[in-house]
């Protein structure tokens, strides 16, 4: 009987001709080593830091392929954006071999190899070779990631109540690993230097077919990896440009299995959001979900973005995004999500103005009732919440063009974004577009050219008929005359438990803004350049 467990557990089978093997042949595959001659892959779309990553590798005895989307980009004519390489090394020997790497992850550990620093550095993602584990065998637990963390510390194959996998850090042969990936045409590994790629699963095949298919049964992959549900839409948006599509069989699960997304935590369904929005392709995203009958949810924050798509600021944005994903410049979710919460911002904020409340005590009122309708406590807070409060609030202070406004405004860390959000906003004809183009002139003018525009605004705004002022009258309370001394006293209302009347309120002395020449201040970024997001 232990035998028997033993047996199952690592794949064997007890005579060549048992059921077992063909059962194992079935799940592993057959390697196949295809040549350049058939897979054209072009090597100098390879990047050199994922050769270096190989040939360092290999060098110290382990076996080390680029894997994954890598590969079937190479396969489809892309250049790959990013480069991960599966190897036999375990994580410790991988991260002895580099300078600058680092161990990550809990439930499945992988390195980053890091080359370059700040904005211009790349990470190589290595992973160790994953053996094919039998979900049914694995240790449950109770609850999830958080609520069972002791439990968890000491296990290598774990699930939930609901059969997602938690834990697999168990390492195994390139056939079991190669078993392990999402679908065929991810599958495939490349050996940079002898050009060779080792396919197990027909995804060159499936590549010339332009199928998506899933590696084993469907749904029990989903049941064990529930985010390869959105995983699928996105591998969809990407590829539907190419005529890709999905296998019936591959598909069919999607919709009915969507429920168990609501046990993957809060913050990984914010991470695979975002990646569905910012890898290039997120209108194909949108329009995938829709087709799926995915488009509510997954996630509540996605649900706004399919939600509200259609509307001209908001697919402007997303347009904006896609392209600068596609020339390579720099995206942030700040950005992309301030202009997905946007609508509710300025609703808000404008039915507060009506009422008579100040500009800015508004805009934060309203930012406020947004993040709590709508984001929660998820990435409402830290610094995400605050670049997002930062770019609408730069709004209103776009207005101000005269005397030391523009200057101080120009040396916010954030204001690249909340120009190219002004500029959004100029493009759909929420604000008129002379504003934007102010500004786009202002910062990247000489002090001498921006000394002069400001000199002109002021002179033409002091030639514009001035509008009375209009104030907001507050209710005033009920006050009697003390007639002995001349002096008003407030009504007993208004007194604390003591009886003594309320102290008054000081009167806050207006600061003078400082004198700041144009000298003193720095060019901006240019229009074009990339920005902070």
């Amino acid at each position: 009987m232990i035998k028997k467990f033993i047996d199952k557990l690592f794949g064997k089978s007890a005579s060549p001709a048992s059921p077992a093997k063909s059962s194992r042949k079935s799940v592993f595959g057959e390697r196949r080593e295809v040549g350049p001659q058939d897979h054209a892959i072009n090597p100098k779309l390879v990047d050199d830091r994922a050769m270096d990553v190989v040939h360092t590798l290999k060098q110290a005895g382990y076996e080390a392929y680029i894997v994954g989307g890598a590969v079937r980009d190479l396969l489809v004519g892309l250049r790959p954006k990013d480069f991960d390489v599966a190897t036999d090394a375990t994580p410790e020997q991988v991260k002895g071999l580099f300078r600058r790497a680092f161990i990550i992850g809990r439930r499945f550990r992988i390195v980053h190899v890091v080359y370059g620093r700040g904005r211009e550095h790349e990470v190589i993602e290595v992973s160790t070779f994953r053996a094919h584990l039998d979900s049914s065998l694995a240790e449950q637990v109770g609850g999830n990631e958080r609520t069972s963390k002791s439990e968890l510390a000491g296990m290598k194959h774990a699930v939930d109540a609901s059969g997602r996998v938690l834990r697999d850090n168990v390492w195994g042969p390139m056939e079991e690993d190669a078993a392990r990936r999402d679908f065929t045409i991810n599958a495939m590994y490349y050996d940079p230097q002898t050009q060779i790629v080792v396919d197990y699963h027909h995804g060159i095949r499936d590549a010339k077919k332009k199928i998506i298919r899933m590696i084993g049964d469907p749904a029990t992959r989903y049941r064990e990896y529930p985010v390869l549900i959105i995983r699928a839409v996105r591998f969809a948006a990407k590829l539907s440009a190419l005529g890709f599509k999905f296998e019936d069989k591959t598909v069919e699960p999607l919709r009915k299995m969507k429920t168990l997304l609501a046990d993957v935590p809060q913050s990984r369904l914010f991470d695979e959001m975002l990646k569905l929005l910012q890898t290039g392709h997120a209108l194909a995203s949108i329009e995938q979900l829709k087709f799926l009958g995915l488009n509510t949810g997954i996630y509540p924050l996605l649900d706004v973005v399919v939600d509200t798509a259609e509307e001209p600021f908001l697919q402007l944005a997303l347009l904006d995004t896609d392209r600068r994903v596609g020339e390579g410049k720099p995206v942030a979710p700040s950005f992309l999500l301030s202009c997905v919460l946007w609508a509710d911002v300025r609703n808000g904020w404008e039915q507060r103005l009506q009422r008579g409340e100040h500009v800015m005590p508004a805009l934060q009122d309203a930012i406020d009732d947004a993040f709590n309708a709508k984001i929660g406590d998820v990435s409402g807070r830290g610094k995400l919440g605050t670049d997002m409060r930062e770019i609408w609030t730069m709004q209103p202070r776009f207005e101000k063009r005269t005397g030391s406004s523009p200057y101080s405004l120009l040396d916010q860390p954030r204001f690249r974004a909340g120009f190219d959000f002004l500029r959004l906003r100029a493009q759909t004809g929420e604000i008129d577009l002379e504003l934007s183009e102010w500004w786009e002139k202002f910062s990247t003018a000489y002090d001498d050219e921006r000394h002069e525009m400001i000199e002109q605004m002021r002179l033409a705004q002091s030639q514009k008929p001035q509008q009375p002022r209009t104030r907001v009258k507050r209710a005033e309370p009920d006050v009697t005359r003390n007639p002995d001394a001349g002096q008003a006293t407030a009504p007993a209302s208004a007194s604390g438990e003591g009886g003594d009347a309320a102290p008054a309120k000081k009167r806050r002395r207006r600061r003078k803004p400082a004198n700041r020449e144009g000298g003193a201040m720095s060019a901006s970024l240019p229009p074009d350049a990339p920005g902070d997001y």
